[in-house]
C-alpha cells in the first residue's frame, strides 16, 4: 500500500516482485508398516538410519521382516524413513510393582511399549534427607540385556519425583514426556513408593532393584492383515493410517507378514494402493513366497494385480526374491522380500540422477546378495516384463541388478499413460510441489494478475526441472507448458471462485529396448 505523502521530500516504497519460489518436495521418504521388538504401537516414527531403528524398535528379530527390510533400505542408500509398528493381538506391556506403605496401593509401572522386550527392566527408589520425607523420591530404572543378565543395556534417572498431581515434577507427568524405559500404568497412590536404599550414606548398603513381574511383558501372537490396512483402521490412525499424521512421505513397504506368510492383496495391498494414490505416493510390492518359477509368477501375477485393483498405477511389483545371509542364523543364507532393498535403491538413484531416472539398470545394484531366488533369463524376463512385474536378474561382472521399471500398470495391453515407474514418480513429485507451492493463490483476487504471478512462479519452477533434465524436448516449449488465463478460467468459473491452472510435460521414458543394426559394406567394386 503506498505511503501517505505528507511532508515535501523524498519517499520510499518497497514493492512486493510477485516471485513466489516453488520448491521442490522429498523424492524418497519411505514408510514401513510390520511389526517390531518394542517401540510405540500405531505411530509413524521418523529415523534417518538404522542405528535410529535399533535404539527405537530393537533391531533385527526373526518374527520381524519389516527390521531386515529397513536395514536393507539404509544399506541399499536409503536414508530418510517412517517406521509403523503393529502387534498381534494379546501383546502387552511389563510392569513394575513398586511397593509403598498401603500395600493394597503400589505404584505401577509399564514398559514404555509392548513386548516381552519389558521382562528385562527394573526399578529402585531413594530418598534424599534434605527434601520433602512424604511426597519426594528418586526414580532408577534399567534395561537388563535379559531378564537374568547383568549386563546393562540403559539406564535413566528421575530426581525429585513426587506423588502430588499438583506438582511440578508429579511422577505420572515427568515419566510421560521423558521417560523411554518405562511410564506410570493406573492411578499414582498418596504415598510415595518404599525405598530400595535403606541408607543412601553407606557404602555397605547397595541398592536394590525390583524386576518386572515375570510373565507380564508379551508379543502377542503373530500380526495379521487385519491389523495393517484394515477398514477400521482408519477412525483410529492405526496401521497405514497412522501415517496421517505424516507430513509426506513417497514410497510405501509392507514386509510379509512373516517369513512364510505373505500379506494379503485384497485385504492388505488394495487398500494401501488406494491409500498411496490419495497420499501421493507409490507402493512396493513383494512377489508372493510361493512364486517358485517364472511359470508361476506368469500365471499368478494377472491374479495378484486384479486383487490390487483399480490404483495399479500407484504400485510396482518386484520378482523374485534376494538370498542374503542372515545375521540372526549364524549368516546361513536366507529369502528376503525385496522391498526394502528396492526402495534403498529407488532412494540412492534419485539421489544420483534424479525422481525421473528409471530405478533400473546396471547402477541399480544390490548390496550383500548372494543369489537371487530364482535366476532369470532373457526369455523369461521377456514373458514377464510385457505383463508389467518387475524382474530382478543377474549378470556376469555386474551382479545382481533391479531390472524392471514398471508399474503394476504397466502391461502392454492395458496401454496405461503411468506404464513406467520414473513417469509416474515424477508426476507425483510436480503434483505435490505444486500443491504445495500454490497455497498462497486461495483467496487472491482472481483476475490478470494474479494469472500472470501464476505462470511466473509455475513455470520458473517447470524451467528448473527441464535444465536439469527432467523433461523431453530441446527447448521448453518442446517440454512443458502453463496455461493460466480466460481460457482456462471464463467468467462463469470466476464468479463461482475457482482458478484453473493447466500444466503439462514431456516425461523421459526409459530405453527399455536397445536395438543395433549391423550391416556389411560391400567394397568399391572399381570400374
Amino acid at each position: 500500500m503506498p505511503v501517505t505523502l505528507s511532508y515535501p521530500g523524498v519517499y520510499i516504497e518497497e514493492i512486493a516482485s510477485g516471485v513466489r519460489t516453488i520448491t521442490g518436495v522429498a523424492t524418497s521418504i519411505t514408510a514401513f508398516v510390520g511389526s517390531a521388538l518394542r517401540g510405540p504401537m500405531d505411530k509413524a516414527v521418523r529415523i534417518q538410519s538404522y542405528s535410529d531403528y535399533v535404539r527405537q524398535f530393537g533391531g533385527l528379530a526373526l518374527s520381524s521382516t519389516m527390521s531386515y527390510a529397513v536395514k536393507d533400505y539404509f544399506q541399499h542408500g536409503g536414508s530418510d524413513a517412517y517406521i509403523v509398528r503393529v502387534a498381534g493381538a494379546g501383546a502387552k506391556a511389563a510392569e513394575i510393582v513398586l511397593p509403598t506403605a498401603d500395600a493394597t496401593k503400589p505404584l505401577v509401572l509399564a514398559a514404555a511399549s509392548k513386548g516381552k522386550w519389558g521382562t528385562a527392566l527394573r526399578a529402585s527408589v531413594s530418598y534424599e534427607a534434605s527434601k520433602d520425607p512424604a511426597k519426594l523420591f528418586t526414580l532408577v530404572v534399567q534395561e537388563l540385556e535379559a531378564p537374568d543378565s547383568s549386563t546393562i543395556l540403559n539406564t535413566e534417572t528421575f530426581v525429585n519425583l513426587s506423588v502430588d498431581p499438583l506438582d511440578a515434577r508429579f511422577v505420572g507427568s515427568v515419566l510421560a514426556q521423558s521417560a523411554s524405559l518405562a511410564v506410570v500404568n493406573g492411578a499414582v497412590p498418596a504415598g510415595r513408593p518404599t525405598a530400595t536404599i535403606v541408607n543412601a550414606d553407606n557404602p555397605a548398603d547397595k541398592t536394590k532393584y525390583i524386576a518386572a513381574t515375570p510373565g507380564s511383558g508379551v508379543d502377542g501372537a503373530a500380526i495379521a492383515d487385519g491389523q495393517i490396512a484394515a477398514a477400521g483402521l482408519k477412525a483410529t490412525r492405526a496401521g497405514i493410517y497412522a501415517l496421517d499424521t505424516v507430513d509426506i512421505f513417497n514410497l510405501l513397504c509392507i514386509p510379509p507378514l512373516s517369513r512364510t506368510v505373505d500379506v494379503d492383496p485384497a485385504a492388505t495391498l488394495a487398500p494401501a494402493a488406494t491409500y498411496c494414490k490419495e497420499r501421493r505416493a507409490l507402493l512396493i510390492v513383494d512377489s508372493p513366497v510361493a512364486w517358485d518359477d517364472v511359470a508361476d509368477a506368469a500365471a499368478n501375477f494377472n491374479t495378484l494385480r486384479g486383487s490390487v485393483g483399480a490404483d495399479i498405477a500407484n504400485a510396482a511389483a518386484y520378482f523374485p526374491r534376494l538370498v542374503m545371509p542372515d545375521p540372526l542364523q549364524e549368516n546361513r543364507s536366507e529369502q528376503f522380500a525385496p522391498c526394502g532393498a528396492v526402495a534403498g535403491i529407488m532412494a540412492r538413484t534419485d539421489a544420483q540422477r534424479g525422481v525421473w531416472k528409471a530405478p533400473a539398470g546396471l547402477d541399480a545394484t544390490f548390496a550383500g546378495v548372494r543369489e537371487l531366488s530364482y535366476k532369470l533369463d532373457d526369455k523369461a524376463n521377456g514373458i514377464l516384463n510385457p505383463l508389467g512385474l518387475n524382474c530382478n536378474r543377474t549378470f556376469p561382472v555386474f551382479g545382481h541388478v533391479v531390472w524392471g521399471a514398471r508399474t503394476m500398470a504397466g502391461a502392454d495391453l492395458l496401454a496405461s499413460d503411468w506404464k513406467y515407474v520414473p513417469v509416474r514418480r515424477l508426476a507425483l513429485f510436480i503434483e505435490e510441489s505444486l500443491y504445495r507451492g500454490t497455497q498462497w493463490v486461495v483467496f487472491e483476487p482472481n483476475d490478470e494478475p494474479l494469472w500472470a504471478q501464476i505462470r511466473l512462479n509455475l513455470g520458473a519452477f517447470m524451467h528448473n526441472l527441464f535444465i536439469q533434465g527432467a523433461f523431453q524436448g530441446q527447448t521448453p516449449r518442446d517440454a512443458y507448458f502453463v496455461k493460466c488465463d480466460k481460457e482456462t478460467t471464463p467468467q462463469n468459473q470466476i464468479d463461482l471462485g475457482i482458478v484453473n491452472i493447466v500444466v503439462g510435460f514431456a516425461p523421459l521414458k526409459p530405453a527399455e529396448f536397445v536395438v543395433i543394426k549391423l550391416q556389411q559394406i560391400a567394397g568399391q567394386i572399381q570400374s
